[in-house]
C-alpha cells in the first residue's frame, strides 16, 4: 500500500473516532445496537460449539469400536421434526444369554438392562436427588462402556452368580453421601427398600447435559432382575471390537448371529437395532444444526441496525455540510470526502462489533464451561466481517452524497 495513501486511511479513522466521541448519544446508541445483535451471535454459537466439543468426547470415551444392540432405534429429536425411531419386541434375558455364548468374533460382549432412570440412594442421614440410574450389569460392561473404577474393584463371579447385593457408584453418588472425602468402600447405601454393599467408586466421566456417569450407580445383572426388572424388561447387548479395523466385521458378525437368536428368516428385515457409539455423538451433533441456524436468525438485530446507521451518517452528512465545503475549498477531492465518511461508518460498525464478540465470547464460554467445555468460538472472524459489511453497505450512499455536495452551496450552508 501506498504510504501516502495508508497516512490518509490513518488520518480518517482519526477524524471518524473525533466524530464519534462528538456526537456521543446517536452514534454510541448505533454501536450498541450492533454489539447487542453480535453478543447474541457469538454467544449462541460459542455455546453450542462448547456443546458439540462436550457431546463428542463423552461419547468418544465410549470408543469408537463399540456398537449395541438393542429393541429401538435412537431417539434423538429436536423440536417436532424427525421420524419416530422403531420400536421393536424387548430383548429377553435369554436371548441376550444365548447371543453371548454364540457369538464367536474376537469381541468384548456385555448385557445390561437400567433398573431404574429416577431412584434415591441414602447413607445414614444423606441422600441424594431422585435423578440416579441405576443399572444392572455383568463385570465386562465397565470395560466395553468406557467406565473405569477409581477405587475398589468389579464384580467378582460369585456376586453375579448370586446376586449379592453390592454397588459400585459415581462420583456425584460419592460426594453426595460421603461428604469430607469420607471412603465408601465397605460402607451400605439404600436403594429404595435394598440395601447394598459398596465395593467400588467410579472415575469421574463428566454428566454433559446429563450424559456419562458420574449420577450412575451398578448392581449386578442377577440382582437387578430379582428387585427391578420387569418380564417384559429389553436388555441391551454392547460389543467392544478388538480395534476399530474390525468394527465392521464384527458388526455384521453380531447381525447375523442375533437375527438367528431371534428366529429372523433371510426374507425378513432385522427386528432390532444396531447402534454405533460414534454414530450417536454424530446424530447429536447433526440435531444441533437447526440451533445454529436459530443463532444466525437472532443476528436479524443486525439489519436494523445498519439502516439506523446509514440514517445517522445522512444525519451526519447535513450536519456537516458547511465542514464539506471547507475540505473541498482547501482541496480535499471527491475520494477523499467519500473515504472519510465511508471509513466512519465502518468505523462504528467495527467497533460496536468488537464490543459485542467480547461479551459474546463471555456469555458463550459461561455457558459452555457449564456444560463442561468451555472453548474460544471461531465465530468471532465471521462476526467482525459482517461488521465490516454492514459498516460499508451503511456509509457508501452517505459517503456518495457528502463527496457530491457543491462547494459554493455548502460553505453558504446554515
Amino acid at each position: 500500500m501506498d504510504r501516502k495513501y495508508l497516512q490518509l486511511v490513518i488520518e480518517n479513522v482519526k477524524v471518524a473516532l473525533g466524530s464519534i466521541r462528538s456526537q456521543v448519544l446517536k452514534k454510541r446508541f448505533t454501536m450498541l445496537i450492533i454489539a447487542i445483535g453480535i453478543t447474541a451471535l457469538v454467544g449462541i454459537l460459542t455455546s453450542i460449539d462448547g456443546i458439540k466439543s462436550s457431546l463428542t468426547s463423552n461419547f468418544a470415551s465410549m470408543g469408537a469400536n463399540t456398537f449395541t444392540i438393542r429393541n429401538r432405534g435412537s431417539n434423538i429429536r429436536i423440536g417436532r421434526g424427525g421420524k419416530r425411531p422403531k420400536q421393536y419386541e424387548h430383548i429377553s434375558y435369554r436371548e441376550a444369554e444365548r447371543f453371548q455364548k454364540t457369538f464367536q468374533f474376537p469381541a468384548l460382549t456385555s448385557v445390561s438392562a437400567y433398573a431404574s432412570f429416577a431412584s434415591t440412594l441414602k447413607h445414614g442421614s444423606e441422600k441424594t436427588q431422585p435423578n440416579i440410574n441405576v443399572l444392572g450389569c455383568d463385570a465386562d460392561y465397565f470395560a466395553v462402556s468406557g467406565y473405569e473404577i477409581e477405587r475398589g474393584r468389579n464384580f467378582s463371579e460369585t456376586e453375579l452368580r448370586f446376586g449379592i447385593p453390592v454397588i459400585v457408584i459415581g462420583q456425584e453418588i460419592k460426594k453426595a453421601l460421603f461428604p469430607k472425602n469420607a471412603d465408601p468402600i465397605g460402607e451400605e447405601v439404600a436403594v429404595g427398600a435394598h440395601k447394598y454393599k459398596v465395593i467400588g467408586v467410579l472415575a469421574e466421566k463428566g454428566s454433559s447435559m446429563g450424559f456419562g456417569g458420574d449420577k450412575t450407580c451398578m448392581i449386578t445383572l442377577t440382582n437387578a432382575r430379582q428387585h427391578f426388572l420387569r418380564p417384559k424388561t429389553s436388555f441391551t447387548i454392547s460389543v467392544l471390537a478388538d480395534n476399530i479395523t474390525s468394527l465392521e466385521s464384527a458388526i455384521s458378525e453380531a447381525t447375523g448371529t442375533f437375527r438367528v437368536v431371534r428366529g429372523v428368516s433371510a426374507s425378513e428385515e432385522n427386528n432390532f437395532e444396531v447402534v454405533r457409539s460414534d454414530n450417536l455423538s454424530k446424530m447429536l451433533v447433526d440435531n444441533l444444526y437447526e440451533v445454529q441456524v436459530a443463532g444466525f436468525m437472532i443476528e436479524s438485530p443486525l439489519p436494523g441496525a445498519a439502516i439506523g446507521l446509514m440514517n445517522i451518517m445522512l444525519v451526519s452528512v447535513t450536519e456537516r455540510t458547511r465542514e464539506v465545503g471547507v475540505r473541498k475549498a482547501l482541496g480535499a477531492t471527491k475520494a477523499f470526502i467519500r473515504l472519510q465518511f465511508l471509513v466512519e461508518a465502518v468505523s462504528i460498525s467495527v467497533l460496536g462489533g468488537m464490543f459485542g464478540i467480547v461479551f459474546g465470547i463471555m456469555i458463550g464460554n459461561g455457558v459452555s464451561s457449564f456444560i463442561g467445555s468451555g472453548r474460544m468460538s471461531m465465530v468471532s472472524i465471521i462476526a467482525v466481517i459482517i461488521c465490516f459489511i454492514v459498516g460499508v453497505v451503511s456509509g457508501i450512499y452517505p459517503a456518495i452524497k457528502a463527496s457530491n455536495l457543491d462547494p459554493i452551496e455548502s460553505l453558504r450552508f446554515e
